[in-house]
């Protein structure tokens, strides 16, 4: 396991670097193999991520997206990270790839779990580049501490139940998110970069999820940074 940290002086020149970097990746997919692979955070840094991106000079018709996680709401809703893809990533040329989404208007992301899986059986790993982000609390995708998602193993996705304070959710299993060939961290904040010190940590991964992408010894991991 290889991590590259790289530091900024502001998030917009992080995230302008993360977007020059994840179009490296996939021309040079396109390139070997006729197509790319992304995965790709939601959230307010991939927004300005995605606005970078989407200009890039890249065969877009030959590139696959998909998400690491979503919130089980409606498309059009303000926490869909289906529609943040959509209006800020999915534009100009870059409207041309195929997007693979999450939710499918079930109830329950229990109830979508299986069709969820249908349409991400479609992607033929390994992707070619996850594009994550963290938590203060040391989640990511959408893995937090202490609940079961984080020790699922098996399948493609895996359905996180609603709590007091967030929305249900659907995540790509840990397994299944980190058979990339290249693997994106982006944050900022003085309690994320304590947290991100303390997961580079052996201890466990109920604890910290993001241990299961620092920790693991197949891939990359390309740290971007800022204060």
């Amino acid at each position: 396991m290889t991590i590259e940290e790289r530091g900024f002086e502001s998030m917009e020149a992080a995230a302008h670097a993360l977007a020059d970097e994840l179009a490296c990746t996939m021309r040079d997919a396109i390139t070997e193999r006729g197509r790319a692979l992304l995965a790709v955070s939601g959230g307010r840094t991939p927004q300005t991520v995605f606005n970078y991106l989407c200009k890039q000079n890249i065969d877009w018709a030959s590139v696959t997206i998909t998400l690491t996680d979503e919130r089980w709401v409606p498309v059009g809703h303000t926490d869909s990270n289906e529609s943040l893809v959509r209006n800020y990533l999915l534009q100009g040329d870059a409207a041309d790839a195929t997007f693979i989404p999450f939710y499918g208007g079930e109830a329950t992301p229990e109830l979508g779990q299986a069709a969820c899986e249908a349409r991400l059986a479609t992607i033929d790993r390994p992707f070619d580049a996850v594009y994550i982000g963290m938590g203060e609390d040391g989640h990511f995708l959408s893995l937090f501490p202490g609940d079961a998602a984080v020790e699922v193993r098996e399948g493609r996705c895996v359905a996180v139940p609603e709590t007091k304070t967030r929305l249900p959710r659907m995540s790509l299993t840990a397994s299944f998110a980190l058979n990339t060939k290249n693997l994106f961290l982006l944050f900022s904040g003085a309690a994320k970069h304590a947290k991100y010190a303390e997961a580079k940590k052996e201890g466990l991964y109920s604890e910290v999820p993001l241990r299961l992408a620092l920790l693991q010894k197949h891939a990359p991991v390309h740290v971007l940074t800022a204060p």
